[in-house]
């Protein structure tokens, strides 16, 4: 006969089931399967903590001098680059950093980007522990990342969530938007700005940035493939380098009549009020009043989608405006 402890649903002398009367052994055991899946996220955990945690610094203005905020950063090479936010750097050429084992190094800030709010630094020594870079481009909403930092001044903290939504864009300190910004639930808090997102391989994903007051389990991240452009362009150029059309612009609503009549997608473009003479579109033709509705056949209907191609494409590429004067179409090709 069996044993008993385990017959949660027992039978009657005419051999109905009785499920009146639970067994002394009480609730089901957990599932061997359910164990392992949570001894296996765990594994995953510790080993990216153990993987990443010696490249996570902590950030500080130099002592005896009035530079304040905290924050975090991670290193990127042996050399000693390092990662942090344009707004943790704060302006302020030398930082310290703090090692998850207490050293302090002198850093130098070699790059400062506060349209995409991330900054390179320099960090005073060698043959340092340092983080991979990971594809941010091919996050999946759902998939687990672990973000890490020094919130309120706490080294090494760890916390963990998920991919909330990819394609987000964030306003930055300068006006422009920062565009496919990660949302994550893996809680963070100040200080945590400037630390890695880490996928389950170890990989760094994305840049924590911000976090919005009141709301619950909502973080951002600053992805890793924009990490790897920036660092690149202050590596080679010195600077951050984009493309600057030489216009002052503003969203209008263009006349019903026109956008019926041109057969436009959009009710709304972007009018020149100003051109630099000196500047790529006073250079090509472009004239005030001019209405830019489209660039290299994508719609424009707001200074941000202009920022946004601009942005996105090569400094020596070709850009193919489509704008509105004096009620009719034309076309003007801008060569740098």
């Amino acid at each position: 006969m069996p044993d008993e402890s385990w017959d949660f649903l027992r039978t009657t002398d005419n051999g109905e089931r009785d499920d009146s009367t639970r067994s002394p052994a009480g609730p089901a055991r957990p599932d061997a399967d359910e164990t392992d899946v949570l001894d296996a996220y765990s594994r995953a955990v510790m080993h990216v903590v153990d993987t990443v945690s010696p490249a996570v610094i902590s950030i500080t203005g130099r002592p005896g001098t009035s530079d304040g905020g905290q924050g975090s950063g991670f290193i990127i090479s042996p050399d000693g680059l390092a990662i942090t936010n344009s707004h943790v750097a704060g302006g302020r050429s030398r930082l310290v950093a703090t090692t998850t084992d207490g050293d302090r190094l002198d850093c130098e800030v070699i790059g400062d980007d506060p349209s995409t709010d991330l900054a390179l630094l320099r960090l005073s020594g060698r043959e340092l522990p340092h983080v991979r870079i990971g594809d941010s481009q091919l996050l999946r909403v759902g998939q687990l990342v672990i973000a890490m930092g020094s919130p309120l001044g706490l080294h090494s903290t760890v916390s963990t969530g998920v991919v909330s939504g990819v394609g987000r864009s964030m306003r930055a300190s300068d006006g422009r938007l920062i565009d496919n910004i990660i949302q994550h639930a893996a809680p963070i808090n100040p200080g945590n700005s400037g630390g890695p997102l880490v996928d389950s391989r170890g990989r760094v994903v994305g840049v924590n940035t911000a976090i919005i007051a009141f709301a619950q389990g909502i973080g951002f991240a600053v992805p890793s493939n924009t990490v790897q452009w920036i660092t690149k362009e202050f590596l080679q150029h010195g600077k951050v380098r984009r493309r600057q059309l030489g216009i002052v612009g503003a969203v209008v609503q263009l006349p019903r009549a026109i956008v019926i009549d041109l057969d436009l997608v959009s009710d709304f473009a972007v009018q020149v009020m100003e051109v630099d003479s000196r500047g790529i579109a006073g250079r090509s033709g472009i004239e005030e009043g001019d209405l830019i509705v489209s660039v290299n056949d994508r719609i424009v209907t707001s200074i941000d989608d202009l920022h946004r191609f601009l942005a996105r494409l090569p400094i020596e590429a070709t850009l193919d405006l489509s704008i509105i004067r004096d009620g009719q179409p034309k076309q003007i090709l801008l060569k740098q």
